[in-house]
């Protein structure tokens, strides 16, 4: 009887100390789940790299930490499930931006909520552009060439953008060798290819013998590709997106008078973002139902681009990024791997984002 005593205490030890185990594991599992919430909601948030639209700066498959806090973090905005983009449509809690130590500057990579997407902000897909314009500038874009406030920007090494190549009388242009130097064919006719180049290897194929001559591909200003555009700013902005006649990026306090000009540059920012609703009637303008002939913007914008001009979807197409859409900087690559063949980048790992 007493060893049948003592063996049950030495189970009910073993179950209790098994028991104390489990509940140490459980609670540093929720307290670590905790911790990596908070981080993630209000400090720090990883984002992947998912189209080529910044390539070469960022390259698909670079997975990156963004900093919440240079910009200012926004407290929640809506309720979700904790590390899921599942959030409770059409709800947004009352929140704020909480000061940051800088301002979104000209020519910062941003991420951002995409804003045409239906949906409360928080619950809006990320995007990543730069922002080449910001609220208060005047934006213009000559034969696909960006102007801010009057000056040519600075073209960066890391931009890509299509030219058209003529080749000597049949001599065919090597895709492998084009893109040896970073290249990349695009399409090609009878009488020139197509093809995405940086700077540096643009200068490299003005160097090869086999080519006649390379010129920036720009589509003609008699072009418009607003009728076929499913955005409704390229609709009301008209021609294309290689031409833009200068417009101002809307600022808080900004005041524009309402014309035939500025309407469609500004209807989707007073309607969509800044929730009024506005028509034309004739030559009259109305807001909220009541006449009016001016409008004073109550939030900044930004005007983003893709660093790869040619294949992004950006602001020339949807339109201004609203304050209240920014979500951080991206401040450093902690992984990347080549999605086509599933090799880690390891040259890029720890790499600084500029």
């Amino acid at each position: 009887m007493a060893s049948k005593t003592r063996t049950t205490a030495r189970q009910r030890a073993t179950n209790a100390k098994a028991k104390n185990w489990a509940k140490e594991w459980l609670d540093a599992i929720l307290w670590a789940a905790a911790v990596a919430l908070i981080v993630r909601t209000l400090l720090f948030e990883a984002y992947r790299i998912p189209t080529p639209s910044m390539e070469k700066t960022l390259l698909t498959g670079d997975f990156l930490i963004v900093s919440k806090l240079n910009y200012g973090l926004r407290t929640p905005m809506t309720i979700g499930i904790p590390f899921t983009d599942i959030h409770i449509q059409g709800l947004e809690l009352p929140w704020f931006r909480v000061p940051g130590w800088q301002d979104v500057k000209r020519n910062d990579i941003v991420v951002f909520n995409y804003p045409i997407d239906m949906k409360v902000i928080a619950a809006k897909t990320n995007y990543i552009k730069r922002a080449v314009a910001v609220a208060g500038d005047t934006l213009e874009i000559r034969n696909k060439i960006v102007y801010v406030n009057g000056a040519r920007e600075v073209q960066r090494d890391t931009y890509e953008q299509v030219y058209r190549v003529i080749p000597r009388e049949r001599v065919r242009i090597s895709e492998s060798k084009v893109a040896q130097v970073g290249g990349e064919i695009r399409q090609s006719d009878a009488f020139a290819y197509y093809i995405s180049l940086t700077e540096s290897a643009l200068a490299e194929l003005r160097t090869w013998p086999e080519i006649a001559n390379i010129e920036l591909y720009v589509r003609p200003d008699s072009i418009n590709e607003s009728d076929a555009s499913r955005f409704d700013f390229r609709r009301g902005m008209g021609g294309n997106h290689d031409h833009m006649a200068p417009f101002v990026i809307p600022a808080r306090d900004m005041t524009i008078t309402l014309t035939p000009e500025t309407y469609p540059v500004y209807r989707l920012v007073i309607e969509r973002y800044e929730g009024n609703t506005v028509e034309r009637r004739g030559a009259d303008y109305f807001i909220n139902g009541e006449i009016a002939r001016e409008y004073t913007f109550t939030k900044d914008y930004y005007f983003m681009m893709g660093d790869n001009r040619d294949n992004s979807e950006d602001s020339r197409m949807w339109g201004f990024v609203p304050e209240d859409h920014v979500i951080g900087k991206p401040a450093i690559i902690y992984f990347s791997i080549d999605m086509e063949r599933f090799v880690p980048r390891f040259g890029r790992i720890f790499n600084l984002i500029n």
